[in-house]
């Protein structure tokens, strides 16, 4: 093999390789860009189930909404927000009515009811309503005395 051949090859590869470094840099960057989205995106979910949970609890409070709608709403913005808050024990009157009404027919479902199957399960929901509304109303201002104190979850 000549010198000239021996450094042409060696140029092709010292390019190549620096070709490649370059396609690594900019993939690597994407990454980093496409992480930072995501993280971003990450927090502004965040922020907006706090912000919704904020809204949900003000309309328990001044019992603006069902006490079950407030309830499975709240249930699932803990759930969110940090898993592990649905579990506290401030806030498990959610739960508690959740499950005592998830088998209750909703949308469409409902709909789909007979006029005396409808006012059944209009019967159960009000009664476990009566019974639970002292216990969600004060879950809902521990909510709110929790966001009062920086409460924002995630650890």
């Amino acid at each position: 093999m000549s010198t000239t051949l021996a450094l042409i090859l060696l140029a092709a590869a010292v390019a190549m390789i620096v070709a490649l470094g370059i396609y690594a840099f900019k993939l690597r960057q994407e990454v980093k860009r496409r992480e930072a989205f995501r993280i971003d995106e990450d927090r502004r979910a965040h922020q907006n189930s706090l912000e919704n949970l904020d809204y949900v609890v003000s309309a328990l409070v001044q019992e603006q909404v069902d006490i079950t709608e407030g309830s499975w709403r709240c249930k699932v913005l803990l759930e969110i927000v940090d898993p592990s808050l649905a579990e506290r024990p401030e806030f498990q009157a959610f739960a508690e009515v959740y499950n005592r009404t998830r088998h209750l027919k909703t949308h469409s479902a409902r709909k789909q009811l007979t006029p005396r199957e409808r006012m059944q399960e209009d019967k159960e929901r009000l009664a476990v309503e009566d019974e639970m509304r002292s216990a969600v109303l004060a879950a809902a201002q521990q909510v709110i005395n929790w966001r009062s104190k920086g409460g924002v979850g995630l650890h």
